[in-house]
């Protein structure tokens, strides 16, 4: 019978397409983003010849025009369940527990995504999914107000859940069902003017922090934005005014290198949008809400855990030495002082690779030596030429990075309310599974691909 079934890459790839076409008649200046990063990244393959050459001979050039991520945010344990439940259709799975209280915002997150290479290579979609924290809301009314408005809704229609449903008894769906779950998933992340609660309860809401009101007052998590991928996000972050959009003042992550590291982020600004609040006598108060923006990411070398310290550590000195405002005041002296700071971190691949910083995809480049042999070191087979070392995509996400994102858009208020509070087990719990160890997975990539080149030198001499 799984002859029948479509596979889970091309349902992804139809629900990627289908958010992307709905989130670009939802907020316009999505699509003119779009167009700047398709623009930007031919420019810079135009440009730069032989690592165009080298994404095509890795498979990984096609996947960067449609590579995108969402982020949603959800209410209750049930709901981050059963979107596992969903995405699993899709061929994707809960990679990392990212923690935002560590940057004042109340809620614990995974990144679900697909994990193979192969899967990767079709189509890299990823959806950063978040869970409000209502146990850091102080007010303990409130806190249970918000548990009783979350309770009652339902995000998903009777027609997604029973194709979930379908999906795992059997094993897969058919194409026919395949459509019809895209279409009937789309539903949980759209867009709805008409608010679940008044606009007094919004406000208090929205006193407690900003995001509460965001995840609590709507029937449905709307995608609160989609992200292309650029090859040069320095380019776009400047050409970004000149179409009409307003970027934020610093671009989150990493500074400019040579050779780029894990995720760089810069957005447009939040939308102010019209919405109608609930009154007693059914008729609507019309209102404001800001959540939704535009994202551009720019993606690096998979950092080990020894490169990840490194990171981490050089961000914390740069952030102790300056905090950059949401406003950007100091976009300038925080963006100097990042590049100072991080002089420190290696900026070249052989480097990065020999301190084993960063992870590497490893392929036989066909060459021949007859000094050495499959069972030589690593170092005698890349200086012969016989083994290539290519860096391995980062997939993931940076929470500081993200809560930077966010705070931009809404204010520094916003990174006031809370302290670190980690909760992994109680995520897992409500989840229904264990997250995925994101270091492991990129250890993987690289042992099977070092594995794999071994066997061809092998196959080769033989």
């Amino acid at each position: 019978m799984s002859g029948e079934f479509v596979s889970s890459d091309q349902i992804r790839s139809w629900f990627s397409a289908a958010m992307s076409g709905m989130y670009r008649e939802e907020v316009p200046a999505y699509g003119t983003l779009l167009d700047l990063v398709k623009e930007v990244n031919e420019g810079y393959l135009d440009a730069h010849a032989e690592e165009k050459e080298r994404l095509g001979q890795l498979g990984e050039l096609e996947r960067i025009g449609d590579e995108r991520h969402g982020a949603i945010r959800l209410g209750t344990a049930d709901e981050l369940s059963t979107i596992r439940r969903l995405f699993a259709v899709m061929g994707m799975e809960p990679v990392g527990y990212y923690d935002l209280s560590v940057a004042g915002v109340p809620v614990h997150s995974t990144a679900f995504r697909p994990i193979r290479d192969e899967s990767l290579k079709a189509n890299p979609f990823r959806v950063f999914t978040s869970l409000l924290r209502l146990d850091l809301i102080a007010d303990e009314k409130l806190r249970n107000e918000a548990a009783q408005i979350l309770a009652i809704r339902q995000i998903f229609t009777p027609g997604c859940i029973a194709l979930i449903e379908k999906a795992e008894a059997n094993g897969g769906l058919s194409a026919a069902d395949g459509e019809n779950f895209v279409n009937e998933a789309l539903e949980t992340f759209r867009w709805h003017t008409q608010a679940s609660v008044s606009a007094s309860m919004y406000q208090k809401l929205h006193d407690a922090h900003r995001l509460i009101a965001d995840v609590v007052s709507f029937r449905g998590p709307h995608i609160n934005h989609l992200t292309p991928r650029t090859l040069d996000i320095d380019k776009v972050q400047t050409l970004m005014p000149e179409h009409g959009i307003t970027p934020k003042a610093v671009v989150e992550g990493p500074p400019t290198r040579n050779v780029p590291i894990l995720l760089r982020q810069t957005s447009f600004k939040a939308l102010q949008e019209m919405v109608d609040f609930v009154v007693a006598d059914g008729k609507a108060e019309a209102g404001r809400h800001t959540a939704r923006f535009g994202e551009i990411e720019q993606r690096g070398l998979a950092l080990t855990p020894k490169g990840q310290a490194l990171y981490d550590r050089l961000l914390a000195e740069t952030r102790a030495k300056v905090t950059p405002a949401a406003d950007g005041s100091n976009a300038a002296e925080y963006m100097s002082t990042l590049s100072e700071t991080f002089a420190e971190f290696p900026d070249d691949l052989e480097t990065l690779r020999r301190e084993k910083l960063g992870y590497f995809r490893y392929t036989a480049t066909g060459k021949t030596d007859a000094s050495v042999t499959a069972a030589s070191d690593l170092d005698t087979l890349l200086s012969a030429g016989v083994i290539a070392a290519d860096p391995i995509v980062y997939e993931d996400f940076l929470p500081v990075s993200a809560a930077g994102i966010f705070q931009s858009n809404l204010g520094d208020e916003a990174a006031q309310a809370f302290s670190a509070n980690p909760n992994r087990d109680r995520f897992e719990a409500d989840l229904g599974a264990s997250v995925k160890d994101l270091y492991q997975l990129y250890a993987e990539i690289e042992a099977s691909s070092l594995a794999r080149a071994r066997a061809k030198l092998a196959l080769a001499a033989a």
